[in-house]
């Protein structure tokens, strides 16, 4: 097997808009650098990469031009590239969302960077040997959507409140880590996959890559050289804990624990020469919710609107013409193979269970998910969650997809797993 890592600065220039909060917001300060990481793999004529951006989100049309570009200046297979987000809320702008419009000047920055990074990836490709480790962690992501006793979920809600009954769901503890060494037995890079928003500085003007990005610092000050973080199936996992009156824990703090995790895990992880390699994917058509007027004005049972109600309103007829537009909302679903484990990439957020599922289903193969992956179609809960509503299930631009889209996406990630 042979492998190669890089990565380069994306700290956008302070003025630029942030996306994290819905809201106009200009970063005014940088706390710390956001990055973007490539990674590289080639094992018995097959090949498959990973690009990871310190960013909200990412749109499928950067996917598509950034493989192009790939496939046009070094050959590589678009089809075999990964592009995922953090889900950083402390960003730029990449996308329009709510009040937030898309910083089109610094997203072509962004892809010409991102291909320069890729190529040094592919220059300092080198005999490698990978090792596949995981571990549980029970101190940073909870289920931020709590019942209420009049059936109701209220997102971020909280305990102790007396009308506060339980939590809805689970959570996915699994720290799973691909760590891979040079010849000389130098730690070149890792993929770490966890399931948790980093929402930290979202709402204020400073830059930051948020908690992954203390990982990668954590990490790095271990000895490895690139340490990529893929998120998970995230959509109700916050870092916020319902169960002690919302108390949440520093970005510093929680990059800690999960470097924790990751030695821990490696301790134990046996080391492969080779891997076989593979890739698969399919595009789904998803089909939009058909919105009464109720879920429309944001005033059906359960509907929970954050930071300005107004602003749902304000960009409602923009959603509405687009559901009419175009009918269904293309999600593309992708799974890299790495002998028994499988990297499926998923463009929303999806929440845990759905991703449970996935990892359950697709056994004896090991499924990692990948969220906010090739692109982004909003939320995708559970189908059971819209009855009870919250933030995730309030109709809006980013979520406004049927209610069976999780039963979907779950079932054909399980169906494109079991045909590797």
């Amino acid at each position: 097997m042979r492998a190669g890592f890089s990565e380069i600065e994306i700290t956008p220039p302070l003025g630029t808009r942030k996306i994290g909060w819905i809201r106009e917001i200009q970063g005014d300060r940088v706390l710390d650098p956001l990055y973007a990481r490539a990674a590289v793999f080639e094992s018995r004529g097959e090949r498959a990469a990973f690009v990871q951006l310190d960013t909200l989100s990412v749109r499928s049309e950067d996917v598509a031009d950034l493989r192009a570009r790939l496939e046009a200046r070094y050959g590589f297979p678009g089809a075999r590239v990964m592009v995922s987000a953090t889900h950083n809320h402390a960003g730029p702008a990449v996308a329009s969302i709510g009040a937030v419009r898309r910083e089109d000047g610094y997203m072509e920055t962004l892809l010409g960077a991102l291909v320069s990074c890729f190529g040094q990836a592919l220059e300092r490709m080198e005999e490698a040997a990978c090792a596949f480790a995981h571990a549980s962690e029970f101190r940073v992501g909870f289920n931020r959507r709590v019942v209420m006793r009049d059936g109701t979920t209220k997102t971020h809600g909280r305990f102790p409140n007396p009308e506060a009954l339980c939590l809805e769901g689970p959570v996915d503890p699994e720290v799973a880590v691909l760590a891979v060494r040079g010849g000389g037995g130098a730690w070149l890079g890792a993929l770490v996959n966890f399931t948790c928003h980093p929402a930290h500085h979202g709402g204020d003007g400073a830059f930051s890559a948020g908690w992954p990005g203390k990982l990668a610092d954590e990490l790095k000050a271990r000895g490895c050289a690139c340490p990529m973080f893929l998120n998970g199936a995230q959509g109700n996992i916050s870092t916020s804990d319902p169960e002690r009156n919302g108390a949440d824990q520093s970005m510093e703090a929680i990059g800690a624990f999960l470097a924790e995790d990751v030695a821990r895990a490696l301790e134990s992880a046996v080391w492969r020469a080779e891997v076989a390699i593979g890739a698969s994917s399919r595009t789904l058509r998803l089909p939009f919710r058909e919105a009464g007027e109720d879920e429309i004005r944001g005033t059906i049972r359960g509907a929970q609107r954050f930071i300005d109600p107004n602003l749902y309103d304000q960009f409602m007829p923009e959603v509405l013409e687009k559901i009419r537009r175009e009918k269904t909302a293309p999600a593309e679903l992708q799974a890299l193979f790495f002998d028994e484990y499988a990297f499926v990439g998923v463009p929303a957020e999806l929440f845990v269970e759905l991703g449970l599922r996935i990892k359950e289903r697709a056994h004896p193969k090991r499924a990692l998910v990948v969220g906010l992956a090739n692109g982004m179609v909003g939320y995708v809960p559970t189908k059971e969650a819209f009855a009870r509503g919250g933030y995730e299930t309030t109709f809006c631009g980013w979520s406004c997809l049927a209610h069976e889209a999780g039963d979907t996406i779950a079932d054909a990630a399980v169906d494109l797993i079991g045909r590797a």
